[in-house]
């Protein structure tokens, strides 16, 4: 996939793994048409599929159902650095490495949001540091791994579009399936910082 087409794929991807507020709903169409361009394939299909299901349902519901599966499963956590180092010391060195790709791309946050979101991430590649974002998403590959697949069984819509974003990325390697095996069967460490949003998390 050419690189215009990377950073398409991740704007679209990066609204809909964001909180589904007036953006998404009053963006459908042109998000619609961006993912039309995009080349014949796994994430144009997923993409398109996540849009045709929001677009059909009660904003409501739709919000009501990111917030009970993102919000309050621990499982279907959107923090990538939260599957290698959980609610650990470790984590905050990691998120350094976030931080510091979004100042490079000279990409604030403002809204208070972590950097390791997943939509913050696909938005930092949508923002030409296409690069730097594939980088943070295959190092934190087997985290992605297990969010989808969690996703997957919670029969929610925003698997695809989790599969989307991974369809980006280069295949994944032995140790990235045994790494992502390993997390789904164990979890991530434990050690309890503190750090929100998980303190409010259930186990999911």
């Amino acid at each position: 996939m050419r690189e215009r087409h990377l950073r398409t794929a991740h704007m679209v991807a990066s609204v809909l793994l964001a909180y589904p507020d007036e953006r998404l709903h009053d963006g459908l169409d042109v998000l619609a048409a961006e993912v039309t361009g995009l080349p014949a394939g796994e994430t144009r299909e997923r993409l398109a599929a996540f849009l045709t299901h929001a677009a059909a349902t009660d904003p409501a519901l739709l919000a009501a159902h990111y917030v009970a599966t993102f919000d309050l499963k621990r499982r279907c956590c959107p923090y990538l650095t939260y599957y290698a180092y959980g609610d650990t010391r470790k984590r905050g060195a990691a998120l350094l490495r976030f931080k510091h790709a979004l100042r490079a791309a000279g990409f604030e946050l403002t809204d208070g949001e972590l950097p390791d979101h997943l939509a913050v991430v696909c938005e930092l590649s949508a923002r030409g540091a296409v690069r730097q974002a594939r980088r943070l998403m295959t190092e934190h590959r087997a985290g992605l791994e297990v969010l989808r697949a969690a996703l997957d069984e919670e029969r929610s819509p925003y698997a695809g579009v989790v599969a989307a974003v991974l369809a980006t990325l280069p295949p994944a390697g032995a140790r990235a399936r045994e790494t992502a095996a390993r997390l789904a069967a164990d979890g991530p460490p434990a050690e309890a910082v503190g750090l929100e949003p998980y303190a409010i998390m259930e186990a999911g």
